[in-house]
């Protein structure tokens, strides 16, 4: 919107203060000597106006060449040019009042000769003396400098200037952290420094007006509408567009808070001013994508037609041009197309890229300067502005004085209404942009609300600005309230707020360029009325029939005629006149805009029956950001981070399902090549969680409505091992690939060449052998198998994990794995549960050792010392069960082991998986899919394949594909494991219809325990019972004390186990543990919390975690502790379902729908919620707890406590430094001192050591009552901890 008229050229130039300049008029620029007579009157205008030409085409020139290069030179150039012309001004207006007497003036004949008088004795600035004069330029000069080379600042050496960057921001952006950013900062870059200026131009320019007979300069401004009662006049046109307007804005507001949610927006509240796509909020048309009524109807923006058909700049003002000659009037003139700046110029000027149309008042050179880019939007803008160049073609013949609009909405309405016609769907087919102009109504809806947002919202700041500026001439509004009137105007008029605190200090109104412009804004409210007067008019002109808002007149003369009529005038009658003449009437009336909107009007009425219309919570304001003004440039839009989501699940499963498909096919048959081809899909998927990771960082979530959305983006963001380098991430991807393959294939062999696996051999061996020899045998010879040589590879392991945790924002790897709890009190949560449980745990410890003190004696078994870890039944003593017949209460009562029935009756591998299958089925849950049993390992292969045998439920990521890979033998034990795994499966079926990122149980534990918490159900005597694995079931306190003996060997002997594995990872990763202590810190902790010992002494050479699969397999283990706890208080709660009573270890909810329902209603939401939600659905309540685990146990605790007391056993192991009496291991070699020697040396060796020995005697008791009182060493972290805990 911009043109340049004479009179107020001097207030529209781009000036840089000069001080102390003189002007002197050339001789043929000052006025001669007239006469006192009406022909003296004529000859004078005939000298004013063609001198007139000669001084504007002047100073018009220096302005251009100023706005298309602001240089201090071209400055200069404009201030001498604006100040010659307002000293030719001053001249003319004074000959005039001193050469002619109102006497002559009111005798002349002709009205056009005394208005054209009138004017040219109206000096506005010229008024002021010379001083002053130059003080009110110097002022304009210095106001528009600081608008036009204004910027933002977001990073040290990069700036953001209003066009394009800013613009852009605003109208793209949707980051309400970024907008906000863009919005502040460009009212303090431009506006704040324009404070201490406006006051001291406020008051010369109204000292001008008032020497011109003015009240002020608001009152100079009305006086050029010719109507006495203006202001009356738009307040009315304003109240009846009203309603419209607040209908609008509630249904924007109502879309705005489904954008930014209650946080940023307030139903009953302003809208904050940065958010409505334009740095002003001055139109709205920039967020209808967010506003669309109905988004699925074809999309009228052309923009994208506008590219592929190679449009630039000039081609625009082509369309533009044919469009006026369609319609008969003017095509533009050679010095157009010569003289214009279209384009924002490559050379590097700093230019004013506002547009503007301008006339150089020689009645052939008119341009316009302008940024044009292709889009459908500057396509309008090009009409627009062509319209003030038609204008200026039409009235290029009349006197100067007469060269503007009828009055100055008129010049601003003739681009516009061209703009209603361009803008149809209609016309956009005509010229080829749009593929079809067929229209229904819900087009039509789209199209009018595209239509309001840029027309209806303009309408209240169109009339707001000049109110502000209307108060402050007139004085009513002083400079210490010039920001809080502008507030309080726009909050009144448009319903907006500033979105952060605004005080005196800033100078809000001074961001808008019409400010320091010094341009009045009311014409384009007016303008805003006409063109919909003139659009109505001039469509009955090309007998257009139909909605108003479907009419374009391209090529029709009959219109083009009516228009010319206007546009000759000029200002050369009233423009009641000319509107009359036209129209067919004098007054501005808003019917036709409501007329062109009534479809629009009648839907948003329909839509906002249930909102507030207006702002009762008036002085309401959004709160900042948190963080800001941090992350801004960061994407907020929550619509554009769901279409990302879908994109990345529908392409991570896709890349998951081929990982995980190399990683069946390898883990199912461990060779080179399949090795290297899991290595590569590997690979494929750490790029992909890298690509989209790294987009996932680039959004803010922090004001997302959908928590959903947050959390997955969260947990996308955090890319684990893909933000590594290329080279380490291979690495890291080979090292656990290494390990776990050197786990898998390790073996023990004995003398005789005969060589164990661990599946299934070694774990029949510790779990049957009662033989202390053959027991150590196997523990010594897997961990010096598969543990020793893991440990270089693991310490290299720990560096790469730790870079990758720190990368992803974590102190450590152990601190990301504890991040996947969500809980910021978890190890603190642990150790309480820890204590809660610890003695039981005792009883059991101490009950244990003494059945093995039976078994294996004195030299084995001390009764206050910790227990040997190879005599618990498992390669880990992880559960003790594999003892149950050393430990059994009451031998001679029921035992609950169903193995020798699941062997009688030939049950197998498949048959067991069936019969856990029947349990999830008869729960309500669901079956296995057909891929299942297709492709399942349910058994150790016997065509010579190694296999990686631990048990282990896999989801294939396609929703179909689900299975297990389990080296199954028939035992209850495994009958136990395989519905545990086949829990993990039911899991993944329950929410396999979530996004990718939530397929997860609500934190690792659950997924541990829902297999679980359905074996607790199995393995009771009852369910045995009713499957047939179980002859008779005695309701005893004998056979419960067994049962619950068999289950504490198995869920309370684990629990020291599953918490300290983590532990130990957690100080290796967090430093506390070095590489040099890996082994010494493992068997503290295995001493502090189990109670156990290595059977044989350990060095720094082995490394015995490493003979734990989940170490070299990467698999975080506390998870396995967690499970222990919540299974039991899931099992309580689906007991509570299910309507079972009695003892809670007697449950079984075997056929109960209502406990299903709730189970599979926490396993459909998977990873969705925070874990204490998914609590809170199945528990009532959202914390761990032990207490259902402890009342599940409660006759067994009586039991020991009662049973330990009796032989009274100590609870703990005081003697921790004790280690039992070597055993004969049988292998071909011994330890000995820490070297692995054959048997004859070892005994050579001993023999000397006994010599020596006896030698040194005397000197060792010396130098030990020496120094007795010496200080003792220092003890490792764990070592003291133990003391402590003693």
């Amino acid at each position: 919107m911009g043109t340049v008229v004479h009179r107020f050229l001097w207030s529209l130039l781009l000036l840089l203060p000069v001080l102390g300049l003189s002007v002197a008029l050339p001789e043929s620029w000052i006025p001669g000597n007239y006469e006192n007579t009406t022909e003296d009157v004529g000859r004078f205008l005939s000298d004013y106006n063609s001198t007139a030409e000669e001084v504007l085409f002047q100073s018009v020139s220096a302005s251009w060449d100023y706005n298309t290069n602001l240089t201090d030179y071209n400055s200069e150039r404009q201030v001498y040019a604006s100040l010659q012309e307002q000293a030719f001004t001053e001249a003319w207006g004074k000959k005039a009042k001193t050469a002619f007497t109102e006497e002559i003036l009111g005798n002349l004949t002709d009205p056009q000769d005394k208005k054209l008088i009138g004017k040219v004795k109206i000096l506005g600035a010229a008024n002021l003396v010379q001083k002053e004069r130059e003080e009110y330029n110097t002022i304009l000069s210095t106001m528009d400098s600081i608008y036009s080379t204004a910027k933002v600042h977001p990073q040290p050496n990069i700036s953001w200037s209003l066009e394009p960057e800013l613009t852009e921001i605003m109208a793209t952006s949707r980051s309400y952290k970024r907008l906000l950013y863009a919005w502040e900062g460009w009212h303090n870059a431009s506006g704040v420094p324009l404070k201490k200026y406006y006051p001291r131009f406020v008051e010369l320019s109204n000292k001008a007006s008032h020497a011109d007979g003015f009240m002020d300069t608001g009152d100079d401004w009305r006086s050029w509408y010719e109507t006495e009662n203006f202001e009356d006049v738009i307040e009315k046109l304003f109240k009846t567009i009203e309603p419209l307007y607040l209908h609008l804005h509630a249904f924007v507001r109502r879309k705005l808070y489904n954008q930014y949610g209650p946080k940023y927006i307030n139903l009953r509240g302003p809208i904050p001013a940065h958010l409505l796509g334009n740095m002003w909020a001055q139109t709205w048309n920039n967020i209808y994508r967010m506003m669309i009524p109905f988004p699925d109807k074809p999309n009228m923006d052309v923009t994208d037609e506008m590219v592929n058909q190679g449009y630039n700049a000039t081609a625009m003002f082509r369309v533009a041009e044919e469009f006026f000659t369609s319609l008969n009037l003017e095509g533009m003139p050679d010095e157009f197309w010569e003289g214009s700046m279209l384009e924002k110029p490559t050379d590097g000027r700093e230019v004013v890229c506002h547009a503007s149309a301008w006339d150089f008042y020689n009645r052939k050179d008119f341009r316009i300067k302008q940024c044009t880019t292709v889009t459908m939007e500057q396509l309008f803008t090009v009409h627009h502005e062509m319209g003030h160049i038609q204008y200026y073609l039409q009235y290029k013949s009349q006197p100067v004085g007469f060269r503007r609009g009828a009055n100055p909405g008129f010049h601003e309405a003739i681009g516009d209404v061209l703009s209603l016609s361009v803008s149809t769907p209609k016309h956009l087919h005509t010229i080829g942009l749009l593929e079809s102009a067929a229209s229904d109504h819900e087009s039509d809806i789209n199209y009018l609300l595209k239509m309001a947002l840029e027309k209806i919202a303009f309408l209240p700041f169109g009339y707001l600005i000049d109110q502000w500026r209307w108060g402050v001439f007139s004085g009513r509004t002083p400079p210490e309230r010039y920001n809080s009137e502008w507030w309080y105007l726009r909050t009144k008029y448009q319903g907006i707020c500033p979105p952060t605190r605004r005080t005196e200090d800033h100078f809000d109104a001074g961001a808008k360029y019409h400010i320091p412009g010094n341009t009045p804004y009311i014409r384009y409210f007016v303008s805003f009325i006409l063109q919909f007067q003139f659009h109505e008019k001039l469509c009955q002109a090309a007998k257009h029939t139909g909605p108003l808002h479907t009419c374009d007149i391209y090529r029709s003369r009959e219109a083009g005629e009516i228009l010319k009529k206007v546009l000759r005038e000029g200002s050369s009658k009233p423009w009641p006149d000319v509107l009359e003449e036209a129209l067919g009437t004098r007054e501005m009336d808003a019917s036709s805009l409501m007329k062109y909107f009534d479809p629009i009007i009648k839907w948003l009425t329909e839509q906002n029956v249930k909102e507030t219309l207006g702002w009762p919570e008036f002085d309401w304001v959004p709160p900042i950001p948190e963080g800001y003004p941090e992350d801004i440039d960061k994407n907020t839009d929550e619509n554009d981070a769901k279409k990302f989501l879908d994109q990345y699940n529908s392409t991570a499963e896709v890349v998951w399902n081929a990982y995980t498909e190399a990683s069946w096919a390898y883990n199912t048959d461990i060779n080179e090549e399949n090795k290297q081809a899991m290595l590569q899909k590997n690979l494929e998927m750490s790029a992909h969680t890298l690509e989209y990771g790294q987009k996932a960082r680039k959004y803010d979530t922090t004001d997302f409505q959908d928590a959903s959305v947050k959390r997955i983006m969260k947990k996308l963001s955090d890319i684990e091992r893909a933000a590594l380098p290329p080279a380490e991430l291979e690495e890291y991807n080979t090292l656990l690939s290494n390990m776990e393959t050197k786990y898998s294939v390790a073996e023990v062999c004995r003398e005789n060449k005969e060589c164990h696996p661990l599946d299934p051999d070694l774990q029949k061996i510790m779990a049957e052998s009662r033989d202390y020899d053959e027991l150590l045998f196997a523990w010594k010879g897997w961990r010096d198998a598969a543990g020793r040589v893991l440990r270089q590879d693991y310490k290299r392991y720990v560096e790469i994990a730790n870079k990758a945790a720190t990368l992803n924002g974590h102190s450590d790897n152990g601190a990301f794995w504890r991040s996947l709890y969500e809980t910021p009190t978890f190890e603190e949560d642990l150790e309480s549960l820890w204590k809660e449980l610890e003695p039981l745990y005792l009883n059991v410890h101490a009950y244990v050792r003494r059945a093995l003190y039976k078994k294996y004696g004195s030299e084995r078994i001390n009764l206050k010392g910790p227990i040997p870890a190879h005599l618990l039944g498992n390669m880990w003593a992880q559960t003790w069960s594999g003892i149950m017949d050393l430990v059994m209460p009451y031998p001679h009562a029921t035992q609950v082991d169903a193995t020798p029935a699941m062997v009688a009756k030939g049950w197998n591998a498949t048959r067991m998986f069936q019969e856990s299958d029947q349990f999830f089925t008869s729960l309500g849950l669901l079956p296995m899919p057909k891929e299942f049993w297709e492709k399942s390992m349910l058994e150790k292969p016997t065509d010579g394949r190694q296999v990686v045998c631990h048990a282990s439920a896999w989801d294939f990521y396609n929703r179909k594909d689900f299975r297990i890979k389990q080296c199954t033998v028939v035992t209850m034990d495994d009958l136990i494991t395989v519905h545990h795994e086949m829990g993990h499966v039911q899991y993944f079926l329950q929410y396999k219809e979530q996004p990718v990122s939530f397929r997860d149980g609500a934190n690792p534990g659950f997924h541990e325990a829902i297999g679980d918490v359905l074996a607790l159900s199995v393995s009771t005597p009852k369910h045995l019972k009713s499957i047939g694995l179980l002859e008779n079931v005695e309701s005893n306190h004998e056979s419960d004390v067994n049962f619950l003996m068999s289950m504490a060997l198995d869920k309370i002997a684990f629990l020291p186990f599953g918490y300290l594995m983590d532990q130990w990872r957690w100080k290796v990763f967090d430093g506390r543990i070095p590489a040099s202590e890996y082994n010494k810190e493992w068997w503290n902790l295995r001493m502090k919390y189990q109670g156990l010992c290595p059977p044989v002494t350990r060095t720094e050479e082995d490394f015995d975690p490493g003979a734990k699969f989940h170490i070299p397999a990467n698999v975080p283990y506390v998870r396995y502790f967690v499970s222990f706890i919540i299974q039991f208080q899931f099992h309580k709660a689906l007991c509570e379902a299910a309507n079972r009573t009695g003892p809670l270890h007697t449950c079984d909810i075997f056929k109960s729908k209502d406990a299903g329902k709730l189970l599979g209603d926490v396993m459909k939401l998977g990873f969705s919620k925070p874990w204490p939600e998914a609590m809170t659905m199945i528990t009532g309540q959202p914390k761990m707890s032990a207490k259902p685990l402890m009342q599940y146990f409660q006759p067994l605790i009586e039991w020991l406590e009662k049973e330990n007391s009796k032989n009274n056993d100590v609870r703990g192991w005081p003697e921790y430094d004790w280690k039992p009496s070597s055993g004969t291991v049988q292998t071909s070699k011994v330890d000995f001192l820490g070297m692995s020697v054959e048997s004859s040396a070892a005994l050579a060796g001993q023999w000397i050591l006994l010599v020596v020995g006896l030698v040194l005697l005397l000197a060792t008791i010396l130098l030990a009552y020496k120094y007795r009182k010496s200080k003792k060493p220092e003890k490792s972290l764990s070592t003291m901890e133990l003391k402590q805990k003693d």
